[in-house]
């Protein structure tokens, strides 16, 4: 049967009209650029705090056109390079900011409730799984003394072993697991479908087909109209090439999923996760995976960077990219053979040159920030929102002195720019190079241990160099 090429996830909304483009010059108190998660809980803050500002979010296609409507829809509660940005925090503060992280998919519940905003919330926690070949094990539990080492406890993250992984995920060759709590599953696009109409209600003008043609420091062109702003904030995360000079510190790099039929509940009880957990497997193949309401399993791995940093906008999957995410997903469950596969999209994340993620704030300006979420914005753009709301109205708050926030700075002093080409292109395929050769020999019972121990210290060393970098601020 044909594959579709549209995101389950848009398929899925009620058909609506589009919203109108602007038509006049505009004066505003804050000019969003981005219609996408971290544009709108921006919004939403802050005029739930300031109800008089005026506040019109611009986006050049539709609301979630971007990653918010086309990830994976897992809802953290943490933030890419956590440890490293909490290392020189005084124990204090260290625990507030963690209770922060780990509390952000309840408080999205909360906004949840309180905007009827329906989309599938389901807080099952997630399991990093360790399956395949008994290196994930030893990774697994490397990355649990660690976590535990850094402070985290049991409650936050749990060992399985085999047999209870099994309760709850039935996976081939499956060693072991983490379970955390702090994770919940939603329908991205009715997620950002519903905040936006949300910040509409709050009187926040929402623009679409409304292109940012250029953009400076109180001033912004779109769709051939000028626009003042006391403050311009720009939201684009995988779309910064859309937006210079954002494209020299963030780039777009693609992460590609699948969706099955939906399936019968005799199928589904032989594979488990009936809780709305979400599910990874612990590999650098960066396989994500949860059920959703409708009982279909979406499946993603890591996807692929364009020359130039150049953004896909054509995401039919082509039939290699569709093939390597089936394989993957029946070497997990060789259950779902002959199980139709009846969507295959993807979507543009933004990756700043420190892989972590920033939330800057320049008052003399008038400028703020936030995106580099590394493929975890659904959960860190909501604490992004709320920070930038924060910043912009000057507010004293635990967000506003985290160590992921820079403030009085413009994106020059904060964010390192990627080399040139290609050294980017070189760079990037070299890395996953490394990890494919690792995940094919780890995954061949015959491989030699000589190569085994090779590969993995090839790619150890690799992957190193894409950890998030260690100095905050």
């Amino acid at each position: 049967m044909p594959i579709a090429a549209n995101t389950l996830w848009t398929e899925q909304l009620p058909r609506s009209l589009a919203r109108e483009p602007l038509r006049q010059p505009l004066e505003v108190d804050v000019a969003i650029i981005g219609a996408g998660f971290t544009g709108l809980w921006t919004a939403y803050f802050l005029k739930r705090q300031a109800p008089h500002l005026r506040i019109a979010v611009f986006e050049q296609q539709t609301v979630g056109f971007g990653a918010s409507g086309r990830n994976g829809g897992w809802l953290l509660g943490c933030l890419l390079g956590e440890e490293q940005f909490l290392a020189g925090v005084g124990p204090a503060q260290k625990a507030a900011l963690r209770a922060l992280l780990k509390g952000i998919p309840d408080r999205v519940f909360e906004v949840l409730q309180r905007e009827g905003i329906e989309c599938g919330f389901r807080k099952g926690g997630v399991l990093t799984c360790a399956a395949r070949y008994p290196e994930q094990h030893q990774h697994l539990c490397e990355e649990l003394r660690r976590l535990h080492a850094a402070g985290h406890s049991e409650a936050d993250y749990r060992y399985l072993t085999a047999s209870e992984l099994s309760e709850q995920v039935r996976m081939a060759g499956a060693y072991g697991a983490i379970y955390s709590p702090h994770c919940a599953t939603v329908q991205p696009a009715q997620l950002v479908s519903g905040l936006a109409a949300a910040v509409e209600r709050l009187g926040v003008s929402v623009y679409e087909y409304s292109r940012v043609e250029q953009w400076r420091s109180g001033q912004l062109t779109v769709a051939g109209h000028s626009v003042q702003a006391g403050w311009v904030v720009p939201c684009v995360e995988g779309h910064a090439a859309d937006c210079p000079p954002l494209g020299r510190y963030q780039l777009a790099v693609q992460s590609l999923q699948i969706a099955t039929e939906p399936m019968a509940a005799a199928q589904w009880d032989e594979i488990g996760l009936a809780d709305g957990q979400a599910a990874h497997e612990c590999s650098r193949q960066v396989t994500y995976f949860h059920r959703t309401r409708d009982d279909r399993l979406v499946f993603g791995a890591r996807g692929s960077y364009r020359f130039g940093g150049r953004l896909r906008e054509n995401f039919q999957l082509s039939a290699d990219e569709l093939s390597y995410r089936r394989r993957l997903l029946l070497e997990l469950f060789p259950q779902l053979t002959g199980v139709p596969i009846s969507h295959g999209w993807g979507g543009n994340l933004g990756m700043t040159r420190h892989f972590r993620p920033y939330m800057l704030c320049d008052t003399s300006s008038g400028f703020a920030s936030a995106g580099g979420y590394g493929g975890e914005g659904v959960g860190a753009s909501f604490l992004a929102g709320q920070t930038l709301a924060d910043l912009i109205l000057q507010r004293d708050t635990l967000c506003t002195h985290a160590p992921w926030v820079t403030r009085q700075q413009n994106l020059s002093k904060t964010l390192r720019r990627w080399e040139p080409e290609p050294l980017r292109w070189l760079g990037y395929n070299a890395v996953i190079a490394a990890f494919t050769v690792e995940d094919n020999v780890l995954a061949n019972p015959t491989s030699a241990p000589w190569r085994r121990r090779l590969v993995s210290a090839v790619a150890g060393g690799v992957s190193a160099l894409v950890s998030p970098e260690f100095k905050a601020g």
